[in-house]
């Protein structure tokens, strides 16, 4: 019987002990007003900032091109589309695997020519199809410009070597996921994660290494806390100002913005704790590893903050960037995460988006957070 006591006294210690940091850690948290304003007043401004002020432009819009028939007219739109600047086509057979493109967001539009086309040109009737993926508004109205430029030049052609028949063809638009062709549909979702990475990186860095340099570390070292409690204490302040910034991303987007989420509340929670646990990670790592103020935080906000800013996909669409680049932004967290923002709040519950980055996240999460305990226990050693 004595194994089980000592068992749960143990328990009883740790959990006292953890209770007793994040009290202390939480007191000098409300009393630091930088802390507050970065938790809570900066994701206000961000919102109101990147939701009225930014917009955007793409190249190499990656499109589905589905041909119904295989008629000299039908050759001469396609080649038009496969043949511009503008986009990057991918040829498919049939409707249903456009859409499933569209849906996983391998395309970013479907260009459907009819199998009617050239009997319809000689009616005066015919008509592309384009169907866009409306999440990013202003993505969307480019990639329709070009559309209808690429149709517009092929029409012109035909016009001239055949007569004016075939100027009578028009595109027939559609949007999905962003009705209102709103680009701050697009732009509010991704604020969460500059957001959680404020909070959970680059703050937790900031408060650790000023622990590290005034030496309060070391009062705690000759005390019974563990690392783990000594890092759990004074994490979950920071975990629960995160969330509390998540809130008022997610309410001021629909309140100001009225951006529709989609997807459910309790996955998308999820999600964000783990992306704000993989971002509380990063901090604890780049603290532990500097503790220094100064150096904590140009580390990071290079790996983290611009990172998120630029390569997450939030600001600027990674297909448009050089190969090398694309691959790169695969290391960094904020590309599932900004993934997994846009997929719940614009598409919904699309597990085969939802899943795969969840799950990258996770593992993030859980290596970088051991890693933080392990240099944690060397600096002690």
């Amino acid at each position: 019987m004595s194994a089980p006591r000592s068992m749960a006294g143990g328990l009883a210690g740790l959990l006292r002990r953890t209770r007793a940091l994040i009290r202390k850690e939480t007191r000098q948290l409300l009393r630091d007003f930088s802390s507050i304003a970065i938790g809570i007043v900066m994701p206000v401004t961000l919102l109101v900032l990147f939701g009225y002020g930014i917009n955007l432009d793409v190249r190499n819009v990656p499109v589905a091109l589905l041909m119904e028939e295989s008629s000299a007219p039908a050759r001469g739109v396609a080649a038009a589309f496969e043949l511009s600047p503008y986009f990057s086509t991918r040829s498919v057979r049939t409707m249903n695997e456009a859409e499933k493109m569209l849906m996983s967001a391998e395309v970013r539009a479907i260009v459907r020519i009819p199998a009617d086309f050239a009997r319809s040109i000689d009616l005066g009737t015919a008509e592309v199809q384009v169907i866009i993926n409306g999440a990013d508004a202003n993505t969307a109205r480019i990639s329709l410009g070009y559309a209808q430029g690429a149709v517009a030049v092929w029409a012109a052609k035909e016009a001239g070597r055949n007569g004016a028949a075939a100027g009578g063809v028009t595109v027939e638009p559609r949007l999905w996921f962003n009705e209102a062709n709103d680009s701050s549909y697009f732009l509010v979702p991704g604020l969460i994660v500059l957001v959680m990475t404020l909070i959970g990186a680059l703050l937790t860095a900031l408060v650790m290494a000023r622990e590290w340099e005034r030496g309060t570390f070391e009062a705690l070292f000759v005390t019974p806390v563990r690392p783990a409690e000594i890092l759990l204490g004074k994490t979950v302040p920071y975990f629960a100002l995160g969330l509390i910034g998540l809130a008022l991303c997610v309410v001021g987007s629909k309140l100001l913005f009225g951006v529709p989420l989609r997807g459910s509340l309790v996955i998308l929670t999820i999600v964000s704790m783990l992306y704000l646990l993989v971002a509380l990670g990063l901090g604890l790592v780049i603290s532990s590893a500097t503790r220094s103020q100064f150096v904590a935080s140009q580390v990071t906000v290079l790996l983290t903050f611009l990172p998120a800013m630029m390569l997450s996909g939030f600001m600027y669409d990674p297909r448009s960037m050089p190969w090398i680049v694309q691959m790169i932004t695969y290391i960094f967290p904020a590309r599932y995460f900004v993934t997994l923002l846009q997929t719940l709040f614009l598409s919904g519950n699309n597990w085969s988006v939802i899943l795969p980055n969840a799950a990258v996240l996770a593992g993030m999460a859980t290596a970088l957070l051991t890693l933080s305990v392990r240099l944690t226990r060397k600096r002690i050693a």
